[in-house]
């Protein structure tokens, strides 16, 4: 009798180790771990932690811990799903506008659908900083989205001002938001100190912002500031000299090549052939500056020539009537077409 008792112990033992185990394999399953990698965790969880205590009340029956730029969720399999479907739909409203507030969390929280922005313009490629639209504002700027919609490369000329450059920007930051590409990449030739930047001070970043400005510019724009230094360090936009394309393959990026009239033959001929899988190419540049000596052929002019006719390549030509900067850039640029074409 004894000896059953003993057993019937033992076994208890067992039954209960064996059910604390099982108890602890249900509630790692019922935890999730979600990472920021999209947004700043200051946009989510809002000024004094607005925006998560407004989701935490929305969610009574999960226990939501917020540190650093990750969530952890604890609770109901089902109810972790419905947040992971509202957390989604919140980032995904953040990536395209670029802003979030209690409303809008509100909204989102207690409604099927995506709030729509008041904005009802159709062609606005990318929703910047402090609520700027951006979109193509000129017929040859929306020839440029037109045909990016329908080929995989395009050459970009027109004259300065015309927004060819920040036109093609805006395109890479769509494509990226709109998660069609994984990366963007921009590049220029450093002509004036002959690409070799060894001789200028700093690293490298600091060596090739002078001539990269136009395109930070741009960028600063369209992305807020902490998230595009976070795509600046984790390699998602990249911004290099021109001949640091060499030996690469770009896979699942959006490519831009700046003041592409500096280019000689072999760079231009090299930067082309760097296009991998699911790429796209924009060559922006300007063939009234060029600043190669005078006997150096164009890499733009040359490719213009050569590949007029190759499928899927586009070109289109900007001219005074794109200039969107100050009124008297039209003037300048109609008076010096005058000498030029003498």
């Amino acid at each position: 009798m004894l000896f059953l008792q003993y057993k019937s112990k033992e076994l208890n033992k067992e039954i209960y180790y064996e059910f604390l185990i099982f108890k602890l394999k249900i509630e790692r399953l019922n935890e999730r771990i979600i990472e920021l990698v999209d947004m700043n965790p200051k946009d989510f969880f809002g000024p004094h932690n607005s925006h998560i205590e407004l989701i935490k009340k929305h969610f009574p029956k999960l226990k939501i811990v917020a540190r650093g730029d990750q969530i952890k969720i604890f609770g109901e399999p089902l109810m972790i799903h419905q947040f992971e479907t509202k957390f989604e739909q919140i980032t995904k409203y953040f990536n395209r506008y670029n802003k979030l507030d209690e409303n809008i969390i509100e909204r989102l929280l207690t409604s099927d659908k995506e709030p729509k922005s008041s904005i009802k313009s159709s062609d606005v490629l990318v929703h910047g900083t402090n609520g700027r639209m951006i979109k193509a504002q000129t017929v040859n700027q929306r020839k440029m989205v037109e045909s990016m919609a329908k080929n995989d490369m395009l050459f970009a000329v027109g004259p300065a001002g015309t927004g060819k450059t920040y036109t093609a920007v805006a395109l890479a930051v769509k494509a990226l938001k709109e998660k069609e590409v994984r990366r963007i990449v921009l590049t220029r030739p450093a002509v004036e100190s002959g690409e070799n930047l060894g001789f200028l001070p700093g690293d490298m970043k600091e060596k090739l912002d002078p001539y990269m400005q136009p395109l930070y510019d741009a960028l600063r724009d369209m992305i807020p500031h902490e998230r595009l230094e976070s795509f600046l360090e984790r390699g998602t936009i990249q911004i290099a000299p021109l001949a640091f394309m060499r030996g690469r393959t770009l896979d699942d990026a959006f490519v831009i090549l700046d003041e592409a009239q500096n280019t000689t033959h072999n760079q231009m001929k090299m930067f082309l052939t760097r296009m991998g899988k699911h790429a796209k190419f924009i060559i922006t540049g300007d063939p009234g500056q060029i600043d190669l000596p005078r006997k150096q052929v164009s890499g733009l002019k040359e490719a213009l020539l050569t590949l007029k006719e190759v499928q899927g390549i586009e070109m289109v030509y900007l001219d005074d009537k794109d200039v969107i900067r100050h009124s008297l850039v039209k003037k300048i640029i109609s008076a010096y077409k005058s000498i030029e074409t003498e």
